[in-house]
């Protein structure tokens, strides 16, 4: 009998064991509840830009103890336990000290509880008493086995409460001295010690008072423990308390927000610059008001070689309408700025060169008929020319040409899906020359950064991290490379804003490459450019897609641009766009005199052309738009249909709305009294 006492003892220890076992399985440590951290977005040199909450609305950020001043983490140890590097997650002799020394004060001086049971206490708050003690031996005793001590302060850290919604030592940090904990001072460092003992009590925008009196306590014991000095103990009890909270960073707005988002929900380095990116809020809002209460204007700065996002302004100011919404990520037409890449296509097929010759006349295309922006017609132009000058019936006839349906496609293989709004599986046609698809301004700058790259197109970058990845990523081809280079190369010639000299003539002055459009409706006015190693687009307009008459993308988004691509060359030296400026060649001086370039011929009549027939009955049912004259010479032409002035119409053009079918005679005199002259025959639906 005497010898199954021992067996039945070992299978009782056995099955002991076996259910404690099972019990930790069972009942892991809920370390799932410090899964929720706050985190902060820093600019690509590390500076702060924004901080977001949790999902509950608390302030806690993750913490890596390299990050942690090492002085801090020393004296916390120190005061708190000072065996933490050797125990198991209980320290027995506290524990036995604590309750002697409760016993002989009467009541409950401390708990004796290690680092790793007040991490345990965080994660399960309990009720303090002895079976809630227990429990808390029995979760420290787990969470050693599971983490090492390096992760157990780390979690520690992240979840010692300090009043409010105020939660870990980096979020105390950064509420109560503005700055990381990173480095931190003696009295920073002896309040933040004091206040998890009792958070509401002594917080210090609340009961300053119990803040000084614990910090100075917190001082005290750390000078008896040689921790710290006299001197420093002094040096605490003279500094100030914080007299209130700090907002926690909140710069960069939108951008800080799309870094965040472009991958996991952690602390993120981002590719933003923080100095560019504040000149660029500053010069968007200043721009945004003197156009008017409701106006909003949106940038966003790609750097070509690696296509990090540098700076991205959502709005000028979350203040006016529309202001917190991310307006670079919003759909709207994107006028002419698709017009450069319709002419690319057509160079890489072989169907146009720049000095191509082009119509710029009146034209159908089944029931679509476009109309240059100042309802003028320029006859035969060059490609060149007719980009330069954004053009929009060459800029059709070439994508008839092109192909609207593979524009579309080639558009949305690089990373910039036109949307056209409708019936579902619409196609935009021919319209898409002129904005009649909605693009974002991001995907202008993924097209932009391509036309930079040689014709390839890559996704934006968002984090430091991924930099490197995409400056060897082959991307898409989106243009040949010869054909970028010499859209580059014309929209170098475009005529500058007005006040603004061309960039080959002044000097340091960044090389611009531009487009500008405006969409129907004056509701969107644009501007997007390749200057340096940068890709920029400008959007201005109102949040809500209502009109503005008369603004155009040339009038009000080229001088934010220009502006803008000036202060990215200056603060982005490093980012290589000194390489790319091409003042410092010498300009060639001229050999001989100066031509005079004035002419002496009449004017010439573009439209009607000599012995066209015109239609001047209904198309489509619909009644017939009168036809707008054109032509070029000295001065402002005087228009005459068979001896009688010509009608102007709301913007001031000449145009002519035949009465009767018939043969005409069309005269145009210059302000010299020069007259040109051509007869023409008008066709209609009337058999008269």
């Amino acid at each position: 009998m005497a010898q199954h006492v021992p067996k039945r003892l070992l299978a009782g220890l056995a099955a002991l064991v076996a259910a404690v076992l099972l019990i930790d399985v069972i009942f892991p440590p809920p370390l799932e509840r410090a899964g929720g951290v706050s985190v902060l977005v820093t600019d690509r040199a590390g500076k702060p830009l924004r901080a977001f909450p949790t999902a509950d609305g608390r302030w806690r950020f993750g913490v890596d103890l390299d990050e942690i001043d090492p002085d801090f983490v020393d004296a916390l140890v120190r005061v708190e336990d000072k065996r933490f590097w050797t125990h198991n997650g209980t320290d027995w002799l506290g524990l036995v000290r604590a309750a002697v020394d409760s016993v002989t004060a009467g009541e409950i001086v401390s708990g004796g509880s290690t680092l790793t049971m007040q991490t345990a206490r965080m994660l399960e708050p309990r009720p303090r008493n002895v079976g809630s003690k227990l429990i808390e031996i029995w979760r420290a005793n787990q969470l050693e086995r599971r983490l090492s001590k390096r992760e157990i302060l780390e979690l520690y850290l992240s979840l010692t409460p300090y009043g409010g919604n105020l939660e870990g030592v980096r979020a105390a940090s950064w509420s109560y001295f503005g700055h990381e904990a990173d480095r931190l001072s003696t009295d920073e460092i002896a309040l933040l010690i004091a206040l998890p003992q009792s958070p509401e009590v002594r917080r210090p925008d609340r009961r300053p008072e119990f803040a000084a009196r614990s910090r100075d306590w917190v001082a005290q014991k750390l000078a008896s423990y040689g921790v710290f000095t006299e001197g420093d103990v002094d040096e605490v009890a003279a500094a100030s308390i914080p007299a209130r909270r700090l907002d926690f960073p909140d710069r960069a707005w939108h951008g800080a927000e799309a870094a965040l988002a472009s991958g996991p929900r952690e602390d993120v380095r981002s590719t933003l610059d923080a100095t560019l990116q504040a000149e660029l809020e500053r010069i968007a809002l200043t721009r945004a008001q003197a156009e008017g209460a409701d106006v909003q204007v949106s940038v966003i700065v790609v750097h070509i070689p690696t296509r990090a996002v540098r700076a991205l302004v959502g709005s000028a100011s979350r203040e006016r309408a529309g202001g917190w919404l991310d307006l670079t990520d919003r759909p709207r037409s994107p006028g002419s700025t698709l017009k450069p890449f319709i002419y690319a296509l057509a160079f890489d097929d072989g169907s146009a060169s720049p000095d191509t010759r082009i119509q710029d006349l009146p034209r159908r295309f089944s029931g679509y008929q476009p109309e240059n922006f100042d309802r003028m017609f320029h006859g035969d132009v060059r490609v060149s020319d007719a980009l330069q000058h954004s053009l929009n019936i060459p800029a059709v006839l070439m994508l008839d040409r092109v192909g609207p349906e593979r524009f579309s496609a080639q558009l949305a293989i690089a990373g910039a899906r036109p949307r056209v709004y409708g019936a579902k599986g619409q196609s935009a046609g021919l319209a898409i020359a002129l904005g009649g698809a909605g693009l974002t301004a991001r995907e202008l700058a993924v097209l932009y950064a391509a036309l930079g790259d040689g014709g390839v197109a890559k996704p934006l970058v968002w984090r430091a991290d991924e930099e490197r990845a995409s400056s060897v990523d082959p991307g898409r081809r989106l243009i040949g490379e010869a054909s970028a280079a010499e859209i580059l190369r014309i929209l170098q010639g475009s005529p500058a804003p007005a006040g603004r000299m061309p960039g080959q003539l002044t000097q340091n002055a960044p090389q611009i490459a531009f487009k500008t459009g405006t969409s129907y409706g004056y509701r969107d006015a644009w501007a997007a450019a390749v200057s340096g190693q940068h890709a920029i687009v400008v959007w201005v307009g109102r949040a809500d897609g209502a009109p503005r008459t008369g603004v155009t993308g040339r009038d009000i988004a080229l001088p934010i641009l220009f502006e803008m691509a000036d202060r990215t060359a200056h603060h982005l030296r490093d980012d290589g766009d000194s390489e790319l400026r091409l003042s410092a060649a010498p300009l060639t001086p001229s050999k001989g005199a100066l031509r005079q370039f004035a002419s002496d011929r009449p004017p010439e009549i573009l439209f009607p052309p000599q012995g066209a027939e015109l239609w001047a009955g209904k198309v489509d049912g619909r009644a017939p738009r009168p036809f707008v004259l054109a032509g070029r010479g000295n001065g402002t032409l005087s228009w005459f249909i068979d001896g009688e002035p010509a009608g102007l119409d709301d913007a001031g053009a000449p145009v002519w709305r035949p009465g009767k079918p018939g043969f005409y005679l069309v005269t145009a005199v210059d302000a010299a009294g020069r007259a040109s002259r051509v007869r023409v025959r008008v066709l209609t639906d009337d058999p008269a």
